[in-house]
Parts: structure tokens; sequence; C-alpha cells
């Protein structure tokens, strides 16, 4: 389980809901965490899967951890890796990969 900065971070990323599967659906869940980019963002509910990108926590006003995002297709680009194109393992689809980024 990831930790983050507050119990509060971790209540509303982690929001349980009996009726939808997909936080995007829920309108009870308001923060998206993408574990494999490292990133929080705000869940705009339009019916879709977008977010806003956060820097702060709005509970406790904590720096976020930096965005993974470029460094993420960075690692893939260096593995010979096409995102688009190709299948992308499986410790790139969560945070693993950041495990072993700087390895080899």
């Amino acid at each position: 389980m990831t930790h983050h900065c507050c119990e509060a971070m971790t209540s509303n990323v982690n929001v349980g809901c009996d009726q939808h599967d997909d936080p995007f659906a829920c309108a009870d869940a308001l923060v998206d965490f993408s574990a494999k980019f490292q990133e929080y963002g705000l869940i705009i509910h339009d019916g879709g899967t977008s977010s806003i990108t956060i820097d702060f926590c709005p509970w406790c006003g904590r720096r976020l951890p930096e965005s993974q995002r470029d460094q993420w297709f960075v690692e893939l680009e260096r593995r010979g890796i096409d995102p688009w194109k190709d299948e992308v393992p499986a410790e790139f689809q969560d945070g693993r990969w950041l495990g072993s980024q700087y390895q080899g």
C-alpha cells in the first residue's frame, strides 16, 4: 500500500464505493493517484477519466512527490519499449519500476 502524506489523503485516494468500481464514475471520489507516475489529481466528474494534477495536499498542505511521468517515458525508451505500440511490462503499470530505474 502506498503511503500518502496524511490520513485524509489516504482515505480520499482509497475511497470505497459499493455502487461504483471506477472512481471516475463515483461522485464521492475526489482524488486520483497514479502509482506509475507518482501523480495526484483532482478528479473531473464529466464522464471521462480526466483529472487536474495537484502539487500540494488539499488537506495537510504538504508538497506532493514530483511527477515521474516524463521519467516513465524516458525509462521505457531506454529499454526500447514504445508505450503506444509495444506491450508495456507489468512493473510499469504501477510504481515498481521506480525502484529499478537507476539500476543497470
